[in-house]
């Protein structure tokens, strides 16, 4: 199947297309949404409106998503800065901020800051201690007995203690933050949702950060308090640096590390594949990057000035919404784009974003996912689920959709 006209132009659609909001999966699934096949090849700019009201571009074609996640003339608004109408509103309560939606000389100083901390070459130090964490969390649900719930067992702690050490946050007090960051995390589609959240976030990560001024470590928040100090940062490159780890750097991994397992348990010859060449595992990485939907809900642009893509114009001053998820699917790029292959070969996905803001953590998510998949299967040989897949209970009130519990047997 082609999607969308390679030779010219996108195909015109209606003013009024028959999307009137984003879609999303049907409950009980992780994504993305059927809605994207249609959209891809009839209509791959399609004029929609957000939850807030605001108009705009939702985009599904691979070759197109591609081209908006790495142009500079799109910026990224912070969430409560989202459109509500036609035109881009004043901020009102407290920002979420993240290093997605930071622009200029601040982005670049913190992409800066924190660039050596999330190289290779630094996660490729940090991986056996990784592995300690994994084994670790293993060792007390193994202790627990089987059957038993892999996401409270492993899903939720073992991003989360990684996330931890990497960056100075308190894991001890993680019953503090986790309940506001998953409501931040829901502002993303709700903009009503969150706002005290958000606010009681920035205080939290402030108390961290006189806390690393005052008894600092050998993390990457004690770095950016040093260099604030110093004035290479600002209090507000620490909050916006906390905000990026506890809204997306926690729960996205925890949400997606449970989607993968479901999916390799769900596909049986893959699952027996991996546990005779573990070699496969990094090729069954990105296939699993790929195939599952970090997020449902598209990327939130604005145009900075006029601009063509793909002989498409885009206004200053409109929104746009690049779904990562529906070019993940484009089969124009990836054979039998919708069928789950651990062996594909060819795999330029965009998961991790593209350009000056492709995403910073990129490397200790795949090392993250590896890892505790190896880890998971060395351990636990006959690992399998427990309860029929269509029992299982789900989260649908969020962009990341992800099963609340998967009992297992081992």
């Amino acid at each position: 199947m082609t999607a969308g006209n390679r030779n010219g132009p996108p195909p015109t659609c209606p003013t009024d297309t028959a999307l009137p909001g984003f879609p999303l999966p049907p409950e009980g699934s992780m994504g993305p949404p059927a809605e994207y096949e249609r959209l891809r090849t009839e209509c791959p700019f399609a004029r929609v409106r957000h939850p807030t009201g605001a108009a705009g571009w939702f985009v599904t074609r691979y070759e197109d998503v591609r081209a908006l996640l790495g142009d500079p003339r799109l910026t990224r608004p912070a969430v409560n800065e989202w459109p509500t109408g036609p035109q881009w509103p004043s901020p009102t309560g407290p920002a979420l901020v993240t290093m997605m939606e930071l622009e200029g000389p601040r982005h670049t100083a913190l992409r800066q800051a924190t660039a050596e901390a999330f190289s290779l070459r630094s996660v490729r130090s940090l991986r056996p201690r990784i592995r300690d964490l994994a084994d670790e969390i293993l060792d007390d649900l193994d202790a627990s007995g089987s059957p038993g719930d892999l996401v409270t067992g492993f899903a939720e702690p073992f991003p989360l203690r990684v996330a931890c050490e990497m960056t100075g946050l308190p894991y001890r007090q993680r019953h503090r933050f986790l309940g506001p960051a998953d409501a931040a995390l829901g502002a993303m589609l709700t903009l009503d949702q969150g706002r005290a959240s958000i606010e009681f976030l920035r205080g939290f990560i402030g108390e961290v950060a006189d806390h690393k001024r005052r008894e600092p470590g050998d993390d990457i928040l004690s770095d950016l308090v040093a260099r604030q100090d110093a004035g290479e940062l600002t209090e507000e490159d620490v909050i916006c640096f906390g905000l990026s780890i506890l809204v997306a750097g926690y729960r996205t991994p925890t949400m997606f590390l449970a989607n993968a397992v479901l999916t390799l348990l769900t596909h049986p010859g893959h699952l027996d594949a991996l546990r005779a060449d573990p070699a496969l595992l990094p090729n069954a990485v990105e296939e699993l990057l790929r195939y599952l939907p970090v997020m449902n809900a598209p990327v939130v642009m604005v145009a900075t000035e006029d601009i063509d893509v793909n002989g498409h114009r885009i206004d200053a001053g409109e929104a746009v919404f690049p779904a990562i998820a529906a070019a993940n699917r484009d089969e124009t790029v990836f054979a039998a784009a919708d069928t789950f292959d651990i062996t594909r070969e060819h795999n330029p996905h965009l998961v991790f974003g593209r350009g000056e803001h492709n995403c910073v953590g990129s490397h200790v998510g795949r090392a993250e996912l590896e890892i505790a998949l190896a880890a998971l299967l060395e351990r636990f040989p006959r690992l399998e689920l427990a309860v029929d897949p269509g029992e299982l209970p789900w989260e649908d009130d969020s962009p990341i959709k992800s099963p609340l519990s998967l009992p297992v047997r081992w």
